[in-house]
């Protein structure tokens, strides 16, 4: 049969846990069932007793916790998982290759122009000049052409990676750490809290006759 038991408050989120019961004091004023803290108590009393029963006051969201804690071993091993090859990097290479083609068409025909050009301005009748004002003109028609594809590649790119789906299990994460917080606040540090305040107002029973 299984038993609730609530789970031991790790190491790692003690740290958390006192922040909460901290931003509790430092807001208690704006409590009504937390009246008299600072008076009665003061913050650092009511803090010292909260520590002393953490166990006590973590067991109130004890469910929480369990959640928060599998889900957040959960994406711990995700994250360690060994990473399998993405068939998206691949199309990621090709869109870099399609950016980097007409960088370097572009740079070709314009020395081809310039040479042949030049070859041309100097020596009209040679035949290099006309051969290199061609390749020039070819090159620059790669250029154009390799501008279309890059500009196609880094669209296509752009929708794959769109947000969609991204960080799904950090929200997931979120918001098991926050519910555990919601829980251990309301059930927890704020009911001990007040009862540790009630404490100090009860006169207890009336003392025997004498």
């Amino acid at each position: 049969m299984h038993m609730n038991v609530a789970p031991h408050l790790l190491t790692e989120d003690r740290a958390e846990y006192e922040r909460l019961l901290d931003d509790a004091l430092r807001t208690a004023s704006e409590r009504p069932e937390l009246a008299g803290a600072g008076t009665r108590l003061t913050a650092a009393q009511l803090r010292v007793m909260a520590l002393n029963a953490t166990a006590l006051i973590t067991a109130a969201a004890a469910s929480e916790y369990e959640h928060f804690t599998k889900v957040r071993e959960e994406h711990r091993a995700a994250s360690n998982r060994p990473r399998t090859p993405d068939p998206d990097e691949s199309p990621g290479a090709v869109a870099v290759l399609t950016v980097l083609v007409p960088v370097l068409a572009g740079t070709a025909a314009a020395i081809f122009l310039l040479v042949g050009a030049a070859v041309h301005l100097f020596a009209p009748d040679a035949a290099l000049g006309a051969t290199l004002l061609t390749a020039g003109l070819m090159f620059g028609a790669l250029a154009a052409a390799g501008l279309l594809c890059a500009g196609a590649g880094l669209l296509l790119t752009a929708l794959r990676n769109s947000p969609a789906e991204s960080g799904a299990p950090d929200d997931e994460l979120t918001r098991a750490r926050a519910d555990w917080r919601e829980a251990l606040l309301e059930r927890g540090v704020i009911p001990f809290l007040q009862a540790a305040l009630t404490a100090t107002t009860d006169p207890g029973p009336p003392p025997p006759p004498v």
